[in-house]
């Protein structure tokens, strides 16, 4: 069998993860040829609030496989390398390198990975200087540097999604008077109303000034720099604005191939990670999923997700065989004093499909009530009406609450009932849990409801 060559787009965990799985399968019979626009790989994008919160003090403490680590393991890198174009029929692809210097590289197969762009409103003022979503590690050190050599006084945080809440608490940290505007009724817009008003509540708390309902409409600029914002209500004036709209997936270059797009213009994939398109596969922030609760492709950008979608795109391109079964939309996050997690669908995505839902909300203890240190967590649960099947949860609480989620993400992935939940064996210690655990007390109210 003649040596196969593998090419990857992109340096981070989905991509690399893949070229690693896929080169201890192929071994000397798979050559791997990686190109990354950026000079880091393998790194951490969630830890990057943390670095500019200076809760991690240096950017090679995200950093999980360097270029040089990669190289030893036989993928040979290339960093500060932009593909631009793809060639499926003639299985090709044009790259540059950071000189400009173009040239073209053959592939037998080819992996797509080039992750997510921060979103960044089409508005006037959108290209000064200061104004910076974190997508990636580069951006993040950006955005460390500015705070730590220019250090602004006044930050605002545009959106309340993960990645915003996260900014908002780390620019706290640093000192820096910080706003936040979004425009829906409450932030963490991933979470029902209900339960996004505690989180609105402990970031004021922490000392984030929060507009709430509030759209911005033009970025306002003093020479080349961000010096405020416009909203549909008032003039907020900022040294530096971190875009927290969410992100979007990197797909331009699969588009401009021909290669048939999906739900948020991710890239379509089987659930082998193969594209529509012969010899050319995709995983990662780029790529589409299946909801397993919804039965509806998604686009969920999590490095857990690309992480394993890269795992099996990599087992298959070594020649081995693996399925991605898909995702319930697990999520967990700490925001100020309260610990997050949500997972399956939320009430507004369960009304689109036009089921038929019950609701059940309680408030409980992290610990036995006398246990000391026993804080408060509450825990949403919604199930279909007329079967009782678990369609998603939310939690919201203190130390101790958000690794809950993953009970309930367990019984989504087994198909489980509100009943089943309640039959769970789960732990039981004083130091960790009142004797029903809150997400079975919750799972008793809904069965009572039903």
């Amino acid at each position: 069998m003649a040596r196969q060559r593998l090419i990857v787009i992109g340096g981070n965990a989905a991509g690399m993860t893949a070229a690693a799985k896929a080169k201890r399968l192929g071994g000397d019979d798979l050559e791997i040829l990686a190109f990354e626009k950026g000079r880091f790989t393998s790194y951490s994008t969630c830890g990057i609030p943390y670095f500019v919160g200076d809760l991690v003090h240096s950017e090679q403490e995200l950093i999980a496989r360097t270029p040089e680590r990669l190289r030893q393991d036989g993928i040979d890198i290339h960093t500060r390398h932009t593909v631009l174009a793809i060639d499926p029929d003639n299985r090709r692809v044009r790259v540059a390198d950071q000189e400009g210097r173009e040239r073209e590289e053959p592939y037998d197969q080819l992996l797509i990975t080039s992750g997510a762009a921060a979103i960044c409103p089409d508005l006037p003022g959108k290209d000064a200087q200061n104004i910076h979503g974190v997508p990636h590690l580069e951006a993040g050190l950006t955005v460390r540097q500015i705070v730590d050599q220019e250090k602004p006084k006044k930050a605002l945080v545009v959106g309340g999604g993960y990645i915003g809440l996260e900014m908002a608490e780390a620019l706290i940290l640093r000192g820096i008077e910080t706003t936040l505007i979004e425009r829906g009724p409450q932030v963490m817009g991933t979470l029902d109303p209900d339960m996004g008003a505690l989180v609105s509540q402990a970031l004021e708390e922490h000392g984030v000034q929060l507009y709430l309902e509030e759209s911005l409409e033009a970025f306002l600029v003093r020479g080349e720099t961000v010096c405020g914002i416009r909203t549909d209500r008032r003039t907020l004036e900022a040294d530096l604005v971190v875009l927290g709209l969410g992100v979007k997936p990197e797909t331009a270059l699969a588009e401009a191939a021909g290669i048939p797009l999906g739900i948020k213009g991710a890239i379509r994939v089987n659930s082998r990670q193969q594209t529509e398109v012969d010899g050319i596969w995709a995983a990662g922030d780029c790529a589409e999923s299946y909801h397993l609760v919804s039965r509806q492709p998604v686009n969920i950008a999590l490095g857990t997700i690309a992480n394993k979608q890269g795992l099996v795109a990599g087992t298959n391109l070594g020649g081995g065989y693996a399925t991605f079964p898909g995702v319930v939309g697990t999520a967990v996050s700490k925001i100020c004093k309260y610990e997050v997690a949500r997972t399956g669908l939320q009430e507004k995505e369960i009304q689109a499909l036009g089921l038929k839902h019950t609701t059940a909300t309680i408030d409980s203890k992290t610990r036995a009530g006398y246990y000391p240190d026993a804080g408060d967590i509450r825990v949403k649960l919604l199930a279909e009406k007329q079967t009782g099947r678990l369609l998603g949860g939310q939690i919201v609480g203190t130390e101790g609450a958000a690794k809950r989620i993953d009970v309930l993400a367990t019984a989504l992935y087994a198909g489980f009932t509100v009943q089943q939940l309640v039959e769970l064996d789960l732990s039981y210690a004083p130091p960790f849990s009142p004797v029903w655990d809150p997400v079975q007390i919750a799972a008793r109210v809904m069965v009572s409801k039903l």
